[in-house]
């Protein structure tokens, strides 16, 4: 089976993170001012591409979206399928 080097995993885990972590950021400044929002779709479709990891952290520092239960389930289930993703490509396996 095809097998993507840990380094480029983790690299392309940082760069969609940060990418996701600014936009995140930019939705808090959005809310405090007041104007056009980043609409949660968008926020969970970003998680999805693995940038889920800073933004679990991020929704405690910066005290956003970590009250509206249905966006933290769905930001919890990312995280889930994630580190069963992770999980899966370090060779192990969910069924033993």
């Amino acid at each position: 089976m095809f097998a993507i080097p840990r380094n480029t995993v983790f690299l392309y885990l940082v760069i969609i993170g940060i990418v996701d972590a600014m936009v995140f950021a930019y939705d808090k400044h959005c809310a405090r001012k007041e104007s056009r929002r980043i609409p949660e779709r968008l926020l969970h479709l970003l998680e999805l591409l693995g940038g889920v990891f800073l933004i679990v952290p991020l929704m405690y520092i910066l005290r956003h979206k970590n009250r509206k239960f249905k966006y933290y389930a769905v930001t919890y289930l990312i995280l889930l399928l994630w580190v069963a993703l992770l999980y899966l490509m370090n060779g192990h396996s969910l069924m033993q």
